[in-house]
């Protein structure tokens, strides 16, 4: 150790030395900071920098090794051989790259490395040692030359251990760099403080010349400085340039470089999203490519971004297209930044769509409708008039509540088939939600074309929707009003439409119906009704009157079903037939209905206790899911014994929600109350709701009743009903019987209970049945 410290400190010129030591250095960081770009690399470039690693670090050994040589001051002058001291380099260079070759393998071994880089240093050494031209008999001493190449061996397996297992870059770089530096200088140093120069006269040597050694010094140095940094700053512009082509081929935007017309650099988006490869776009003309709207040169730089079309087959692609100009090589170009907006147009379009029309229908919606409504009174002359048709289906809530929705936008799609076949061209059809239907005429549509196509769409219904064959057909009523007769904008037309449809629904159904000026007076008239009918239950002008049920048996009273009167303070009484039906549109039943029940039960309550009290609830009450709480409630006010109740509901009121009815249904029996189906017989399913129900009586509607003295079908009706709640243990009641004929005909078909104006018409509260039952017996 002492023999190679002396060696350097005497035997050396230091600074020459540390001039060696610094090339080592650089040439070890730059080596190890080559390799790791190596390992950064994809595969294809890989081999690129190992064999760039390979020579910086074959030649900064070699330099090292070279300037240490010639930092010798002994006791004779010392020349090299040219060609040996090339050998060495190129020895050196190629024994690393045989080393980097073995460490690229998919498994390797840092002593394998170690060891490979460890000869090829040595040799390298006795190579340029070889090459010496000294006036001296060289002679080495082994031993301590073989204890410095093991000491080398052991810190270069130390840095290929620490690089391959390191985790940051500077720990990959500098303490490998270190441990390499700290092997070539222990084999280069004690190799020659191991080498002994004996004198020899005989021996022809160069001339000493010190001005030559030193210019040799720095044309080394300053040559292998040069190679080392520009390999070592090759890497770092090579990372930063493919990170940067990372990120922009990363990017969403497609961008292209353009210059003079032509494309000469672009990212992998710009050719994914033309649907090509990059090498066949270079040398392309934008314009060849897309067009930009404004009709300028797609590549004309541009102070915001312009849409730009690509045509593809049968789709056209829409492009956002941005230019800026940018200096590229040394010259000005363009870039050209693209984004994809075919799908954002789509689906603008689609939501557009969506904005104007039916979801369901494909027809034009509400939205779509009242702007071409308005436009086209915009654009009507005096002398131009136009109709519109206001459409309503019918039996449509009925088929949606028995076969369900699914089977009720079924429905829906095939009217709006119908009606578009019926339209002509020019006619808008819409639907405005529901069931309801508008057609918007063409201009100089007049009155009798009007007719003649809602004439063809009600014959077109009874040629497509035949109930007699179909369940789930429907109808259609019709309303039409005509610009600008029956009014003269967008919300007197309306209007007017509605009012004709109105009517047409009022009389009969599956009728057309033209708008008559009358019709507004009855819509006021029928509004004030409805306003009078919300304040009639606190202004005490609703009452009842009872209309008696006879049992058959024994031809007494036993109880009365209850019906609502209102008596008007200016129109007089107002029928049943006409407040009902503005009640249940208008929702005031429900309030109207809970006035009725807990009226009726006050009044029975006081009544002989074997007398029952029916009280009609109707559909609207039926889908409140307190119902149950409500009859509990009035029971326990008024005192009626729940057994004495008995509630009557349409089949309509069962069409709904089933199952939710059932519950509703279940809550009332379990408080006692008895529950009857009323009109038995006018539904669509009446068998199958009386199994799935749990009624407690049926009454017969009284159409069959008065039908059955002359028709024998309306008579087998009747007998199969009464048969039937036989059958299932229901009494059966008969309504609406008038004469003596119809009682005597369900007393033979053995009905239990009887109803109508035979036994008394409806009147005020039964005088004395507070105390003692109706006496009076009927008998045939």
């Amino acid at each position: 150790m002492f023999t190679v410290l002396e060696c350097v400190a005497v035997q050396h010129d230091r600074a020459i030395v540390l001039l060696a030591a610094s090339i080592c250095l650089l040439g070890m960081l730059a080596f190890f900071h080559l390799l790791l770009r190596a390992e950064e690399s994809p595969a294809g470039r890989k081999p690129y920098w190992v064999l760039v690693a390979a020579f910086a670090a074959g030649l900064s050994v070699w330099a090292t090794h070279f300037v240490a040589m010639l930092a010798y001051e002994g006791a004779v002058p010392i020349g090299f051989d040219f060609q040996f001291t090339a050998l060495s380099a190129v020895l050196a260079v190629l024994g690393f790259w045989l080393a980097l070759n073995v460490r690229t393998r998919a498994s390797y071994s840092p002593v394998v490395v170690g060891t490979l880089v460890t000869l090829s240093v040595a040799v390298m050494h006795f190579v340029g040692m070889a090459g010496m031209d000294v006036a001296a008999t060289i002679s080495y001493r082994w031993g301590p030359i073989f204890g410095g190449f093991a000491v080398a061996w052991v810190f270069f397996l130390l840095a290929f251990f620490l690089f391959r297992r390191s985790g940051s870059w500077k720990q990959r770089i500098i303490v490998p760099a270190a441990s390499s530096i700290l092997a070539i200088c222990a084999l280069h140093f004690t190799a020659m403080s191991a080498t002994v120069l004996s004198p020899d006269p005989s021996v022809s040597g160069p001339d000493p010349d010190n001005l030559a050694r030193l210019i040799m010094i720095g044309a080394v140095s300053g040559v292998t400085f040069l190679i080392l940094s520009t390999t070592a700053t090759a890497a770092l512009v090579d990372r930063y340039l493919v990170d940067l082509k990372g990120l922009v081929d990363a990017t969403l935007d497609g961008l292209a470089v353009v210059r003079d017309g032509r494309i000469v650099e672009l990212n992998t988006r710009f050719a994914g999203l033309l649907g090509s490869d990059e090498v066949s776009l270079i040398g392309k003309n934008p314009d060849d490519l897309f067009r930009a709207i404004d009709g300028q040169p797609t590549y004309l730089p541009r102070h915001a971004p312009v849409e730009a079309i690509r045509e593809r087959g049968e789709r056209a692609q829409v492009f956002e297209l941005a230019v800026r100009t940018i200096e590229y090589r040394g010259h000005p170009c363009e870039v050209l930044a693209i984004r994809d907006l075919t799908e954002k147009r789509e689906a603008q379009r689609e939501i557009e769509y969506l904005a104007r029309h039916d979801v369901l229908t494909g027809l034009s919606n509400r939205t779509m409708f009242q702007t071409r409504l308005r436009q086209q009174i915009e654009h009507c002359s005096e002398e131009d008039e136009f109709a519109l048709l206001a459409l309503d289906l019918d039996r449509f809530k009925a088929v949606n509540d028995i076969f369900g929705h699914a089977e009720g936008d079924r429905v829906l799609k095939r009217v709006a088939s119908i009606l578009d076949e019926c339209a002509r061209a020019g006619d808008v059809v819409a639907r405005l939600g529901g069931d309801e239907f508008v057609i918007l005429t063409a201009r100089n549509t007049k009155s009798e074309e009007a007719r003649l196509l809602a004439e063809t769409i009600l014959a077109m219904f009874g040629l497509k929707m035949n109930a007699a064959n179909d369940p789930t057909a429907v109808g259609v009523s019709i309303g039409i009003a005509v610009f600008p007769r029956d009014g003269d904008s967008d919300e007197s037309i309306m209007h007017a439409a509605d009012l004709a449809l109105y009517r047409a629904k009022m009389g009969g159904r599956g009728i057309l119906s033209f708008y008559d000026p009358l019709m507004d007076q009855e819509a006021r008239e029928r509004r004030q009704l409805e306003t009078d009918l919300r304040l009639a239950i606190n202004r005490n002008e609703l009452l009842l009157n009872y209309q008696p049920v006879l049992s058959v048996e024994c031809g007494q009273v036993v109880g009365y079903e209850a019906l609502v009167r209102w008596q008007h303070p200016t129109r007089g009484v107002v029928p049943p037939d006409v407040f009902i039906p503005i009640a249940e549109e208008s929702g005031i039943i429900i309030s109207l209905g809970e006035w009725v029940l807990r009226e009726a039960c006050r009044q029975a309550s006081t009544w002989a206790p074997h007398l029952k009290i029916a009280v009609n609830v109707s559909p609207l009450q039926f889908s409140l899911a307190n119902l149950g709480h409500v009859v509990c409630t009035v029971l326990m006010q008024t005192g009626l014994s729940p057994n004495r109740l008995e509630l009557e509901i349409t089949e309509a009121a069962l069409l709904k929600d089933r199952k939710a009815t059932l519950i509703i249904l279940n809550q009332l029996k379990a408080l006692g109350v008895a529950i009857v189906m009323d009109d038995f017989g006018t539904g669509y399913s009446s068998l199958s709701n009386l199994q799935s129900f749990p009624f407690d009586k049926i009454k017969i509607d009284r159409s069959f009743i008065a039908a059955m003295s002359e028709d024998d079908n309306a008579r087998a009706i009747v007998r199969a009903v009464i048969g039937l709640g036989r059958s299932l243990d229901l009494p059966v009641t008969a309504e609406g019987i008038e004469t003596d004929a119809q009682y005597r005909m369900v007393v033979d078909e053995g009905c239990a209970q009887a109803q109508g104006y035979l036994f008394g018409k409806p009147d005020v509260a039964p005088s004395g049945a507070a105390s003692t039952p109706n006496r009076k017996k009927y008998s045939v």
